[in-house]
């Protein structure tokens, strides 16, 4: 498992904004295609929003990476 701890700027960064700027994907649009295929979770749920808000605190994981937001 990979963990990577993600510091938020303002409030909050959306799920798709996020897996790019963790460097998991190159863009936000392949971002939104990663969300839709059903393989990120967010704080133990599957997630398909791909413009969900994602808040300090919370955890997302795709396959073998878990994101921590602070």
């Amino acid at each position: 498992m990979q963990y990577i701890d993600f510091e938020l700027d303002g409030d909050y960064v959306e799920l798709n904004q996020l897996l790019k700027l963790a460097g998991l994907c190159d863009s936000g649009g392949q971002g939104k295609l990663i969300v839709a295929s059903g393989a990120v979770r967010v704080d133990g749920q599957q997630e398909l929003r791909k413009t969900c808000k994602i808040h300090a605190g919370q955890v997302v994981r795709i396959d073998d990476v878990e994101i921590r937001v602070g």
